[in-house]
């Protein structure tokens, strides 16, 4: 991990939180107030990137923007940010793609169809390419300036019952997901009881049993102290999170072409090197996710849960939210890549 660029970050970001001036103003000083919510704390993957952008912007603006970085959900949580920046009253959110969005922009949720990915590099073409583009109209419409996919990372299984190798042996076991007829039909296809409770009651209800796993991101699982109250994991990676900067359209059309060149170029240096971060994090996380006596599956038969799951995104309950036809054109964009890649 970069540490003195991350240590450096963390504490511009630390300086720029402040609890007042939440309304959308430009000051007497004639800056451009930018505010940018999260809610994740300052070690999390989303005030990762909001630091980055705020670090960049600045190096490419100098001080015509006021900018500060509100952590910690102090503007609410996803769903209150991401309706703060469609109304305006935010101008700027770091939120997850396929958690509150999706009651904006449902089209979001093809995020949540498992295994579309084998690596980061397929999401990111993916996403940077194809989704973005195809998405753009839909986000525009809701009031939203979706001005790139950060990261979140791969989700992953962890239990308290068995070692997972293989899609067979997550049957019977009852595991957390969110509150989505999307996970609710991945339970189905892969055969385990899927339980939703809040993330903030997870720990308790895995360390008193009363779910037996669980499934997040690597560095979710380790930030959160999963690890202290789960035997095993298995790095299935069976939907890739990323996260959406999002900033309130009105806002950003109000700007000059100057401006909006500098804030794109910073939504793009944020993206990149957020995602370096995180990944670099994780390997370390975990190592110590292992080193507290996790036994952690690295290889597992990902084509056992591929093809346990195939036909999911036809599911009605699925394509009741997510057009099939998304759904491929994913696909479609991911062989496009191999392809290219193979050449």
């Amino acid at each position: 991990m970069k540490a003195k660029w991350f240590g450096a970050m963390l504490l511009a970001a630390s300086a720029s939180i402040v609890l007042s001036g939440c309304g959308s103003s430009l000051g007497t000083d004639g800056k451009i107030k930018l505010k940018i919510a999260t809610v994740g704390n300052e070690q999390h993957q989303s005030t990762i990137a909001a630091a980055a952008f705020q670090e960049k912007l600045e190096e490419l603006a100098g001080d015509r923007f006021e900018i500060t970085i509100y952590p910690n959900a102090q503007l609410g949580g996803e769903r209150e940010m991401a309706e703060g920046v469609k109304i305006g009253s935010i101008e700027m959110a770091v939120v997850t793609t396929d958690g509150a969005l999706p009651s904006f922009v449902p089209e979001t949720q093809v995020l949540a169809i498992p295994y579309l990915f084998a690596d980061k590099e397929e999401a990111y073409y993916v996403l940077d390419g194809y989704l973005q583009e195809e998405l753009k109209p839909v986000f525009e419409e809701q009031g939203f300036k979706h001005l790139a996919f950060c990261e979140l990372g791969f989700r992953h299984f962890t239990n308290n019952k068995r070692e997972i190798t293989k899609a067979e042996d997550m049957k019977g076991l009852s595991i957390r997901v969110q509150e989505s007829p999307i996970w609710f039909a991945l339970a189905d296809y892969l055969n385990f009881i899927a339980t939703p409770i809040s993330f903030n009651e997870l720990y308790t209800a895995l360390q008193q049993g009363t779910v037996d796993g669980q499934e997040n991101p690597i560095a979710s699982i380790s930030s959160s102290a999963f690890d202290e109250v789960q035997k095993y994991m298995c790095l299935d990676g069976h939907t890739y999170a990323p996260e959406s900067m999002i900033m309130n359209l009105d806002f950003y059309n109000r700007l000059t072409d100057e401006e909006r060149t500098w804030i794109d170029e910073a939504a793009e240096y944020a993206r990149d090197t957020q995602r370096q971060t995180v990944t670099d994090m994780e390997e370390e996380m975990l190592e110590s996710i292992e080193a507290k006596g996790v036994k952690v599956c690295r290889e597992p038969d990902l084509q056992s849960f591929r093809d346990a799951t195939a036909e999911l995104y036809k599911d009605p309950a699925v394509t009741a939210m997510v057009p099939p036809e998304l759904t491929e054109g994913v696909k479609a964009a991911v062989a496009e890549y191999e392809a290219e890649k193979g050449e």
